[in-house]
């Protein structure tokens, strides 16, 4: 159903307040939509969309009265390598908004088919720690195309409310190969600046202190993945896209073995500082090479209360897969 008629605003906030809900129609949900079958629709409708010529659509997706099940929540901290606290992580959020982007992409006003749709950015604000008992309001809606030097891209962004505060936001940039819309190249979508596009650290492994250090930091942790990764995450997560639940179904999509979820990466490598991350904070995420499953991969960088940067990398860290920027709010 649509209503116009929801609020947008924050209410009594001050100047350092997130952004409002763009005004957008309401797609109003009584519950969270079934990704699995989403998807199918969603490929079942790809041909023919207008692509870069097209529009996108003028509404966002709100599912209000969210409260967690806390077993699937155990199951994902297990799985990403986090503990199980009183309080969300942030990632963890983002899973509970994809079924909204979901459903976005797989309507047949959305411009682009399903199909070949890369993510390759992530960026996540925490406006202030989520409590597990909080009921949520999550709302999701697309905005951003933009030309890209291979196609264009289009942001997909995320919203949690605690009543009419914003305690989350985030916002998932994908590219589509191909056609690009009018217009110059953003700054933003250059390349280098979350483009999906590989990139490798030139040099040897240099050694400061006693530590193996390369030109991501310090080593923090070694991770040894396994090639059902996929399933697991997917059981947890939601995300059933074919290119990381097998072997043969990433071959039949052009990949030589099934990936890991870019997310589940995301996830991982702010799970490992889980102790370490500010009290509210900003995470940007480039995904840039995938994880062919199995595999070993590096976690390294450095974290503080006040932010850092971490990276994930091959065993020798010759390729880069994961670029991420954490930074504290003041």
């Amino acid at each position: 159903m649509t209503r116009p008629d929801l609020p947008s605003g924050r209410g009594a906030a001050g100047p350092d307040a997130p952004p409002s809900t763009p005004d957008l129609d309401v797609d109003l949900l009584d519950a969270p939509p079934q990704v699995a079958r989403t998807l199918v629709r969603g490929v079942a409708t790809g041909f023919g969309r207008p692509g870069a010529s097209g529009s996108l659509p003028a509404r966002r997706v709100v599912l209000p009265g969210v409260e967690q099940d806390v077993e699937r929540l155990a199951g994902f901290c297990a799985v990403t390598g986090g503990i199980l606290a009183d309080t969300l992580p942030t990632t963890w959020v983002h899973v509970l908004t994809f079924p909204l982007q979901v459903r976005l992409m797989a309507s047949r006003d959305f411009p682009f088919p399903m199909m070949g749709m890369v993510h390759v950015a992530n960026e996540m604000t925490l406006h202030r720690p989520v409590r597990v008992g909080e009921t949520l309001t999550l709302s999701s809606w697309a905005e951003a195309l933009a030309p890209h030097r291979k196609g264009s891209t289009v942001d997909l962004v995320g919203e949690a409310r605690v009543g009419e505060d914003v305690v989350w936001s985030g916002r998932s940039t994908y590219l589509v190969r191909g056609a690009r819309p009018q217009g110059d190249v953003p700054a933003d979508r250059e390349p280098g600046a979350a483009t999906g596009d590989s990139r490798q650290t030139g040099g040897a492994p240099q050694v400061e202190d006693g530590m193996r250090v390369t030109g991501h930091g310090p080593q923090l942790g070694v991770w040894r993945l396994p090639a059902d990764l996929g399933r697991s995450y997917a059981r947890v997560a939601g995300d059933v896209n074919p290119i990381h639940l097998s072997a043969l179904s990433a071959k039949a999509l052009g990949f030589p073995r099934a990936i890991a979820h870019g997310m589940w990466t995301h996830a991982r490598a702010l799970a490992a500082v889980q102790d370490r991350l500010p009290q509210a904070y900003t995470v940007s995420a480039q995904f840039l090479k995938p994880v062919l499953l199995p595999s070993t991969v590096v976690l390294r960088g450095a974290m503080s209360r006040r932010g850092g940067e971490l990276s994930v990398t091959s065993r020798d860290g010759s390729k880069e897969h994961l670029s991420m920027q954490v930074t504290a709010l003041p």
